[in-house]
């Protein structure tokens, strides 16, 4: 916020789940004043059930940002959602618009036959072999069939399409700093951040979102603090164990954020975050 008072910006949402309306809590959500302080896009754009993909997103992100710059203002984009951000630096590897219905058509071709049954449908669809491709991960899997499917591309057409394909924002200047955080001070905040949660109505929100339709969009329902209170709603978690349960499966993404975002992403300045002064931004210019 300081960052883009002092630098004449607007902010870019990066991250994965303030898209939803209703999302607030669990998401630690920019507040209306906080929106009113520093102009945001890309937040509140889609209902709970209304999914979000890498490619829509990229869209909507390239539109925003040149809105911005036309009115002469920076752009600062914030968040740390890694497929999203990566977005800013490379082809999408998703691009491919997979249609509902073809999408119900893998989750029941799933649902019947497993893990094997699409790895097998995939493997009849490409006559020249799937390596690459970790047949072990469902979600992977699936997510391949489908792209195959609505693309009537074998994945070796779809990779030489993706291999020729320009960034999102080609001709952009785009620097990177991430922000790190010691283990103590890390692990203060996310203790700190599960109690405002539970505190400020986690449970009562994802009773609202679950009637909303929450189920249906699978990457929001399994967020976390979102997932662990619906298996507490469920019956399948006890009450008392929910705090735990979501700082542990925070320090969990927490590991898993840091090895990708040394691996993924180009290279950047890395910064403490609990020194004075120092920013985490992606600009763009």
């Amino acid at each position: 916020m300081r960052w883009a008072e002092a630098n004449s910006a607007e902010i870019i949402s990066c991250d994965s789940l303030l898209f939803y309306r209703g999302m607030d809590v669990g998401t630690a959500k920019p507040t209306a004043a906080e929106r009113d302080r520093v102009p945001h896009h890309l937040i509140d754009i889609r209902d709970v059930n209304e999914p979000m993909n890498v490619a829509l997103y990229a869209s909507m992100a390239r539109e925003a940002a040149e809105d911005i710059a036309a009115r002469g203002r920076a752009v600062l984009v914030a968040g740390g959602s890694g497929f999203y951000l990566k977005s800013f630096f490379a082809p999408i590897a998703d691009a491919v618009d997979v249609p509902v219905g073809i999408r119900a058509q893998v989750a029941a071709a799933q649902e019947s036959g497993g893990l094997a049954g699409l790895v097998g449908e995939l493997s009849r669809l490409n006559p020249g072999g799937i390596e690459g491709l970790d047949t072990a991960n469902p979600r992977r899997v699936a997510a391949a069939l489908g792209r195959c499917l609505a693309s009537g591309l074998t994945l070796a057409e779809l990779s030489s399409q993706f291999a020729q394909a320009l960034p999102p924002f080609p001709g952009w200047q785009v620097r990177l700093v991430r922000l790190e955080r010691s283990g103590p001070d890390l692990e203060a905040r996310i203790a700190a951040r599960v109690d405002a949660m539970l505190r400020l109505g986690l449970v009562d929100e994802v009773l609202r979102l679950l009637r909303a339709g929450l189920r249906s969009n699978p990457s929001a329902a399994r967020a976390i603090g979102y997932r662990e209170t619906i298996e507490v709603l469920d019956g399948r978690a006890p009450m008392e164990g929910l705090a735990a349960s979501i700082a542990k499966d925070t320090r969990a993404l927490v590991k898993k954020q840091r090895t990708w975002f040394r691996t993924q992403l180009p290279d950047h300045r890395v910064v403490d975050a609990a020194t004075p002064g120092h920013g985490a931004a992606l600009f763009l210019g």
